[in-house]
């Protein structure tokens, strides 16, 4: 789901899952939104007999998620759509049937000094590293498996008061085949069971959809023109419509490719090449990834809410550590609570590579 997914006012059930879900169709395969809303309306029932039967029942939180690039399960999107719509829900106790992990207070950090200046001669030493990663190719049968760490900042409601809060740093897994038809996704936050959850097609529908930048898989990716001018065209264009503004969008959607899914080497290059082309993007003196690796960040803040998307890479060999975004200005309307210098999310990379079955991590290669 986009950082930039726009924000919806408490209003009817119903409608606003509605809207959640058509503004979320590039995130989701097709066909598996009506099943979304079905298990979404469920839980909204069942909270709202909570409440009724129990006052104490914590109420709706807005809950912030990355959007993978690989289709989020069933259970993500219903939890997005419950928090934008912010209808009444079990906060994860293990009686509400939900995502159960320990929260803590808001997460917050330093405000990096940013600088237009060396945008295009760091992302230039960062391409070159990029080009020269040597990665295999994956072939038919194999999985890309990406293990993350991750920890969010959320907005929580409770007797009618509002609160910041965080999800713990926690494991995130996820691994999906060259074609992504098959996959499968084991992240705390949103899934049901420590066991995960599947992420093959076709889905509950019978449909199968096609690849795209926002939902992308591996042979989806190998496809992509590797020149950078026309790479950000095509972002543009198919982003259009998309997040706060098209510039915004362009640059999170570079951001997606990065942190979770596999580009050949030639094409990590052009995107990091059509990044520089950006109008607003800017370096970052000192940006941390999630598991606590100081680096330096490319980074473009978003006007309308206020938040930084940063990427970070190793002040010395430029490798990509992980991405954040950080409240840099005073927010407004239901989120005005958040004040600047919280973090709303983190992630840090800490392996990216290939093995022969879905489940299996690299150690169990050898």
């Amino acid at each position: 789901m986009s950082a930039n997914t726009p924000r919806q006012t408490p209003g009817a059930p119903e409608e606003a899952v509605a809207g959640l879900l058509s503004r979320t169709a590039r995130d989701l395969p097709t066909g598996r939104h009506e099943h979304h809303k079905e298990r979404l309306m469920a839980h909204i029932e069942q909270a709202q007999h909570a409440q009724e039967t129990d006052p104490s029942t914590p109420k709706a939180r807005r809950l912030r998620l990355p959007r993978p690039a690989v289709a989020l399960p069933a259970l993500a999107a219903a939890v997005a759509a419950a928090v934008v719509a912010a209808t009444a829900m079990t906060s994860g106790d293990g009686n509400g049937g939900g995502p159960v992990l320990a929260t803590g207070p808001a997460l917050t950090t330093q405000i990096g000094a940013a600088s237009p200046h060396g945008v295009t001669r760091l992302l230039d030493q960062v391409s070159l590293v990029a080009a020269h990663d040597d990665h295999p190719a994956l072939k038919a049968g194999q999985y890309v498996y990406i293990e993350s760490k991750t920890a969010d900042t959320f907005v929580k409601t409770v007797d009618g008061k509002s609160s910041l809060a965080s999800h713990e740093l926690h494991k995130r897994q996820v691994w999906y085949s060259p074609d992504g038809t098959k996959g499968w996704l084991i992240d705390p936050a949103v899934n049901d069971s420590p066991e995960g959850e599947t992420l093959s097609l076709p889905d509950e529908q019978g449909n199968t959809p096609v690849a795209g930048l926002n939902n992308p898989s591996y042979d989806y990716l190998t496809k992509l023109p590797t020149d950078p001018d026309t790479l950000l065209g095509k972002i543009y264009k198919e982003t259009k419509g998309h997040g706060n503004s098209p510039d915004q969008e362009a640059f999170t959607t570079i951001g997606d490719l990065l942190g979770e899914s596999y580009p050949p080497p030639a094409l990590t290059k052009a995107l990091f090449k059509a990044a520089a082309k950006i109008p607003g993007v800017v370096t970052v003196n000192d940006a941390v990834d999630a598991v606590g690796r100081h680096g330096v960040a490319v980074a473009r803040l978003d006007g309308k809410s206020g938040q930084r998307e940063e990427w970070i890479f190793d002040k010395n060999t430029h490798v990509f550590l992980g991405t954040r975004t950080v409240q840099v200005s005073k927010a407004v309307g239901p989120e005005k609570i958040i004040k600047p210098g919280t973090v709303l999310f983190t992630s840090a990379v800490t392996q990216r590579t290939i093995v022969n079955a879905i489940k299996q991590v690299p150690s169990e290669d050898s």
